[in-house]
């Protein structure tokens, strides 16, 4: 399990404006695979729900150790608003000087 999985930090920016984005440079490829799951921008808060979700119901993998904290892979089966599911893989830090999960990206796995 992701350690303090309960206090978990999606900020909406990273939903709305990376992972829903259209026009995000790195985003834009990811958004591609959310829409196909039926994600849309307009609910983005649909996708933050189901990324937290997978973080307390996935295994947490240690992943690398850096001066900021101890960062963590937990994967899983995304279902989307339509019904269809993708394996994905979200990418998570514990910060050294706070014991609360920050979601840092999601990709398909």
């Amino acid at each position: 399990m992701l350690p303090g999985v309960e206090h978990a930090v999606v900020e909406p920016a990273k939903i709305r404006e990376y992972l829903l984005s259209q026009s995000h440079p790195v985003g834009r490829f990811k958004a591609v695979v959310f829409f196909s799951l039926g994600y849309t921008a307009e609910d983005w808060a649909k996708l933050r729900d189901d990324i937290l979700f997978l973080a307390k119901s996935g295994e947490a993998r240690p992943g690398q150790r850096s001066e900021y904290g101890q960062k963590y892979e937990v994967s899983g089966t995304l279902q989307g608003p339509n019904g269809r599911a993708r394996s994905i893989t979200t990418v998570w830090l514990v910060p050294v000087s706070d014991n609360r999960p920050k979601f840092i990206t999601a990709f398909p796995g």
